[in-house]
């Protein structure tokens, strides 16, 4: 049998609650009274928190009766009018699963408690296959009779509503996907043969680390974990702004040119490992979360490799040929986040370091080409002062002479997106005319200068660096 995909609705579909908008448009069409109920805001406020409760969901099933006399036309009328507010608040990543299920081959459903008349029109423009949801009662003259028709889809009743439609479609729910918020909807969860708990409530997370199911908070990358509503990113940036960097001074001018929302593209060159902090703690002045393509080793190290992924960091296999990271990337832009790479893929060694021409490969010019994003260049200079390559370790402990950082962030790009070659170059070119102007010179580096470009225990041969393909290590 065929399988499908069933997605809950608020908390899930939606990053917060529809009963807001919902609500509000019902005044507007003068059915509930234009004055709230004491406690009303509070009540959505607690479940955006901590998700469904009892008593919230008894106060649910009691809307029927209070929807008794209710034109259905005007109800449909509410559907269509929530429509646009309610697809402002799709979870960015939430699309982009469905259009996977549904590349595959599977219907995706909606399966809520919301009343149907409120929900379908919504359901429609997201482009989902279905809808199961609560249906109320009908008098002859087409308003609501104050009864539920059929199932209240909630709990046991959604997996029944669910398996009533599984049957009539061909679908096997042990062979198809769950997603919820709620533990109130682990009859579904635990029935179907794919279960992920999507931003779960408490009890939901307990109940999905116990059973090993997947974990998933479709306003960020997947891999990025939440705690409260909050990712590590949103946590570290009030903690660890650069300021308050004791081995670094920052100079940064130029962050006006990331934008305040939507997908970009960020590029800078590459001195040292430390450039990714630096890229990070530049982006974050707007209050931003930043997504880095990085090296496999960057991710299969301990500790560091779990952090990048926190982080929602895009491992790249290099060598490979994989399309995979920069697709992942494109993916997160679609979503309207930031990316962040260095074109040049890894630090250059000995005298290529030195060179004010900067070689590197076609990735981000790619991406662009993918995705559409702006592109944004960023000069990085003075990185390689606190974590040269030839160290292990950043140097932590310059506390009385700290070298100074300067970044430049420069304007978004124009760029042909059709000749990789050429927008590689014009990206490169952007990147130089960051830098200060010594970064132009060409001049002949000292053999301690030379030395420290290279990684710790280095055995090869410093004269076939000049050749070395970008991105290679």
């Amino acid at each position: 049998m065929a399988s499908a995909a069933f997605f809950d609705l608020d908390r899930t579909l939606l990053v917060g609650a529809s009963g807001p908008v919902i609500s509000d448009e019902l005044r507007r069409e003068g059915l509930l009274p234009e004055r709230h109920v004491p406690g009303e805001g509070l009540v959505f406020d607690l479940f955006n928190l901590v998700g469904e409760t009892l008593p919230g969901m008894f106060l649910t099933r009691q809307a029927a009766r209070a929807a008794a006399g209710w034109p259905r036309v005007a109800v449909q009328r509410v559907g269509r009018a929530i429509v646009e507010p309610l697809m402002a608040e799709v979870a960015p990543f939430a699309r982009l699963l469905v259009q996977e299920h549904q590349e595959a081959g599977r219907p995706v459903v909606m399966a809520t408690t919301t009343p149907y008349d409120v929900v379908k029109p919504f359901a429609d423009a997201l482009g989902l296959d279905d809808v199961i949801a609560t249906r109320y009662g009908l008098r002859d003259d087409g308003a609501y009779d104050g009864s539920i028709d059929g199932e209240f889809v909630w709990g046991r009743g959604k997996l029944n509503a669910v398996k009533a439609w599984a049957r009539t479609k061909g679908i096997d729910v042990r062979e198809s996907w769950a997603y919820s918020d709620s533990f109130y909807d682990l009859p579904l969860l635990t029935a179907a043969g794919h279960a992920t708990a999507v931003n779960p409530d408490v009890r939901l997370a307990i109940v999905a680390a116990a059973r090993r199911w997947p974990v998933l908070h479709l306003d960020v990358p997947p891999g990025v974990p939440k705690l409260a509503g909050v990712e590590p990113q949103q946590v570290l940036r009030p903690l660890v702004p650069s300021e308050l960097i004791p081995s670094a001074r920052f100079d940064v001018d130029g962050v006006e040119h990331t934008p305040a929302e939507g997908a970009a593209i960020i590029c800078g060159n590459h001195r040292s490992y430390f450039d990714p902090m630096a890229v990070a703690l530049t982006i974050a002045k707007r209050g931003r979360p930043v997504r880095f393509l990085g090296k496999k080793e960057v991710f299969d190290a301990p500790v560091v490799g779990q952090v990048a992924r926190a982080m929602g960091g895009i491992r790249v296999d290099r060598g490979t040929g994989s399309d995979e990271p920069l697709k992942a990337a494109a993916q997160a832009l679609e979503a309207g986040e930031m990316v962040a790479l260095m074109p040049q893929g890894t630090i250059p060694r000995g005298k290529a370091f030195f060179e004010p021409e900067l070689k590197a490969r076609w990735g981000a010019a790619k991406l662009a080409q993918l995705s559409g994003a702006p592109v944004i260049p960023v000069g990085l200079w003075g990185t390689e002062k606190v974590w040269p390559r030839s160290a292990r370790l950043p140097n932590v402990l310059n506390l009385t002479d700290p070298p100074t950082i300067r970044v430049r962030v420069g304007e978004p790009l124009e760029l042909g997106r059709e000749d990789l070659d050429a927008d590689t170059r014009a990206i490169m070119a952007a990147i130089v005319d960051l830098l200060p102007a010594e970064a132009r010179e060409r001049r002949t580096p000292t053999p301690e200068e030379l030395r420290l470009t290279f990684p710790p225990g280095y055995s090869g041969d410093p004269e076939a660096e000049d050749d070395r393909r970008p991105g290679t290590d």
